[in-house]
């Protein structure tokens, strides 16, 4: 499996041709307590930088966008009912959506770990 990340915060990790994306440690230290989650349909077809979740916190609400495109076969049920979900477990049990991918070479253009750690790092 290999795990790729973006500027806005989302991480992706692709196994064939299946993608799981979430958002950061980073993203949601940022954002504090998480309160509210809103994960996309199954089947909803999205684009690479389409905004496709809601995440909501007690500081403000944020859009989670694809990082790549294709087509959405699950969301994560389990943030309706435990969006803090996000906050104790961001980079596994709090993903957001799973989808298979449409454009396999949209993933060059994200980074990977060592890249994104260098990013955060001037933040």
């Amino acid at each position: 499996m290999s795990r790729y990340f973006t500027e806005d915060h989302e991480w992706v990790d692709v196994e064939g041709d299946i993608a799981t994306v979430g958002i950061t440690d980073y993203a949601q230290e940022q954002l504090g307590d998480i309160v509210f989650v809103e994960v996309p349909e199954e089947g909803k077809e999205v684009s690479k930088g389409d905004d496709v979740a809601v995440v909501e916190s007690v500081k403000a609400a944020s859009d989670v966008y694809a990082p790549v495109s294709g087509t959405v076969i699950e969301g994560n049920a389990a943030l309706e009912g435990e969006p803090a979900l996000v906050n104790s477990s961001p980079e596994e049990d709090g993903w957001f959506f799973k989808l298979t991918l449409s454009d396999a070479a949209e993933l060059e253009e994200l980074m990977d770990e060592a890249a994104y750690k260098a990013f955060v790092a001037k933040l």
